[in-house]
């Protein structure tokens, strides 16, 4: 879990430089038109619509942008056809990863991911090879400065919180999806800032990573991310916090 809180926390302070280059305003105008294809134009009955258009705002998406992209995904305008596709593989250390596509070319994504896996020292594997190894949950960053954990664990078990863990600079905190905007609101009341709230996929159990397996790890799993077809990537690497924190100040 540590892993994957660090992670989150990292992607987090990646989204300003993303936003400015294009590439997290793509990504979430396919999010919101897929959600509202799926789940219709109404955040009220759609949960998926409902945080794809929270993160556009807190990305300071424009609404006009976002309400486009919803007459997309409900056939008011004209669209793209993106199709969702999950690869699954293996990275460095053998650490699993889930890679989550929208795309209007299946063909070019596949091999955009594979070679991607093969030339940063992961393989492409079936499906059902790694997938078992996550579940889907809500998940809550918050960093250690904003609040003492004995009041942030009364808050957020009150709530209806799984789990709260506490990483060197930040807490992570675990809920079934059902409870995922509950335990948030919980926290906006309180006055306590977020740092990053997603459904997410959290792996079950983590592979300890260090040295230069663990920049291996980070060099695969962000040239995945930074492609225009992939929404989501998941992983179960855990790398300690001091080798975090010289392969951030090292990018």
């Amino acid at each position: 879990m540590s892993g994957h809180s660090k992670w989150a926390s990292i992607k987090h302070k990646k989204g300003a430089t993303d936003a400015k280059r294009g590439r997290l305003f793509t990504k979430l105008i396919r999010e919101i038109t897929v959600a509202a294809r799926n789940g219709g134009g109404k955040i009220e009955t759609n949960p998926r619509l409902r945080l794809a258009i929270q993160r556009a705002k807190d990305a300071n998406m424009p609404q006009n942008n976002i309400e486009r992209a919803i007459k997309k995904g409900t056939g008011e305008l004209e669209g793209v056809n993106y199709e969702e596709v999950t690869y699954e593989g293996y990275g460095p250390g053998g650490i699993a990863i889930m890679v989550e596509v929208l795309t209007d070319n299946k063909n070019r994504a596949t091999s955009i991911i594979r070679n991607i896996f093969s030339k940063r020292g992961g393989n492409m594997a079936g499906p059902g090879s790694v997938n078992w190894i996550f579940q889907k949950k809500g998940y809550i960053v918050i960093n250690r400065t904003e609040i003492e954990e004995d009041k942030l664990m009364s808050i957020v078990l009150e709530s209806g919180a799984e789990d709260l863990r506490t990483d060197e600079s930040t807490y992570g905190v675990t809920t079934e999806p059902a409870d995922f905007d509950r335990v948030k609101k919980a926290l906006q009341d309180n006055n306590v800032k977020i740092e990053v709230a997603e459904i997410t996929n959290v792996p079950k159990n983590t592979i300890k990573v260090t040295g230069d397996s663990a920049k291996k790890v980070l060099s695969l799993v962000n040239e995945l991310e930074e492609q225009e077809d992939v929404q989501n990537v998941y992983a179960n690497f855990d790398i300690p916090d001091d080798v975090m924190k010289k392969i951030e100040s090292e990018t």
